[in-house]
């Protein structure tokens, strides 16, 4: 569902009620303490708006009371499913920063014009992250900083790199 960005994953049920433990997409703070409606979208694409009930942090997870779900079997049924909220609730970041749910798709090509294709992955690594490109029967590794990314322009979706500092599969 475009317009929807995943901020959580259902890991299993929880207690007596129908409550979820959901694993956190997402490194904004205060994230889920205020949630008040989120989309379920199941692993096979079905969605379900609901309202969000109750939310507590527990350990390294969240506890999520969801109207949806009344049991723990219904909640069940729901594992792996991801929570979505709307794009536009997702706060700016700054100049130079971008949420990988903006980069996803985005067409790559190099300096010269040619295109590499679609980037369809990132890889986070402990120093920088590393943009998966596919393409004409090829896969690039193009490392995400500023010495390699040419020019990024998230609205029209596209990205020019410096094709010398990729590495690239051979078709």
């Amino acid at each position: 569902m475009s317009g929807l960005v995943a901020i959580g994953q259902i890991v299993k049920s929880f207690g007596v009620k129908g409550d979820v433990r959901v694993k956190s997409l997402s490194d904004v703070p205060g994230r889920f303490e205020g949630l008040r409606e989120v989309t379920i979208e199941t692993p096979s694409g079905k969605t379900i708006e609901t309202v969000v009930s109750r939310v507590r942090k527990d350990l390294d997870s969240y506890v999520v009371g969801l109207e949806a779900f009344s049991s723990p079997e219904e909640a069940a049924s729901f594992r792996g499913s991801l929570l979505k909220i709307p794009e536009d609730q997702v706060p700016a970041l700054p100049d130079g920063q971008y949420y990988e749910f903006q980069l996803i798709g985005m067409t790559v090509n190099d300096e010269q014009g040619e295109p590499l294709g679609t980037l369809e992955d990132i890889i986070e690594t402990g120093n920088h992250p590393v943009f998966v490109v596919r393409g004409s029967g090829r896969e690039w590794l193009v490392p995400g900083r500023q010495a390699v990314i040419a020019s990024m322009n998230v609205a029209q979706q596209t990205m020019i790199v410096r094709r010398a500092d990729i590495v690239g599969d051979e078709p």
